[in-house]
């Protein structure tokens, strides 16, 4: 059974923390190149999203997107130091046990990452997977393996500001989607194991969603995702964030083989600013 299987989505999903050391992965050099700057108020360090997952009338486990406290800084540059962890509940384990760690830093002023690992235990299927984005000279390094020395991959040619799963649905949040007609796209690029995938994200309006942590005014997404996402599907991928400045994703709701899978959020915490989208 492929209920909870995280690989095919872009924009919507991430996060728990495992070290807040400060200055993990740091450099005191400083990159010369000139990357773009985006303002933006919709996330901070210190936000943490919790959601329920369920598979049907079945309660199949929690998952956690959470940007830690504390900033880090890689090859000089400040970054976000965001988390995404998927565990099934125990109720569920039986039928389908999953353990499920995503991690990206993410570029505080540019908003495009330099680290993306994922660890994917689910049944008896184990990958861990890690690229290394050198933003500056447009090259991503990868690697497998669980455990040092881990097993080099290639380098890859990447276009500017690519993405990973995780730093492309954060970009995603900061988007203005008010002048966006339904149907209307937003095109971004993901890179994922040896390839830079399209990653478009179309708009399909407004939507209001109730669920455990309230009822809230939503925006209405389809990310398009190849490859390389957070929840693998059979059939469309569907979020709704916030329609404020948040944009904080409220529920996600992913075709499998047999049904959905529907993740609501349960609580939230540390956020940039006040929801006006809440009813």
């Amino acid at each position: 059974m492929k209920t909870i299987k995280m690989n095919k989505t872009i924009l919507i999903f991430a996060t728990v923390l495992l070290f807040y050391s400060g200055n993990l992965y740091s450099s005191d050099s400083t990159t010369s190149k000139d990357f773009r700057k985006i303002q933006q108020n919709a996330f901070k360090p210190g936000e943490k999203l919790t959601f329920e997952i369920n598979y049907g009338f079945v309660t199949a486990g929690e998952a956690i997107m959470e940007i830690a406290p504390v900033i880090q800084t890689i090859n000089g540059r400040k970054c976000y130091d965001i988390t995404f962890t998927v565990n099934s509940s125990s109720s569920f384990e039986w039928v389908y046990k999953v353990k499920d760690f995503y991690r990206t830093y993410v570029d505080v002023e540019g908003l495009f990452p330099w680290r993306f690992e994922q660890h994917i235990k689910e049944g008896n299927y184990q990958r861990d997977f890690e690229a290394i984005f050198d933003q500056q000279n447009l090259k991503a390094k990868t690697f497998t393996g669980e455990k040092e020395p881990k097993k080099f991959e290639g380098e890859f040619d990447i276009p500017q500001y690519t993405q990973d799963a995780m730093s492309a649905f954060y970009f995603a949040r900061t988007i203005d989607f008010g002048k966006m007609k339904e149907g209307d796209k937003v095109m971004l690029q993901n890179f994922y194991k040896d390839k830079t995938y399209p990653l478009d994200v179309k708009y399909l309006g407004k939507e209001t969603i109730e669920v455990a942590a309230g009822e809230f005014r939503c925006i209405k997404l389809e990310p398009l995702v190849q490859q390389g996402g957070l929840f693998k599907s059979e059939g469309s991928i569907i979020v709704w964030l916030t329609d404020d400045d948040r944009r904080m994703p409220v529920k996600v709701k992913t075709q499998v083989i047999i049904g959905s899978i529907d993740a609501d959020l349960s609580s939230y915490s540390g956020l940039a600013g006040p929801l006006n989208s809440k009813k």
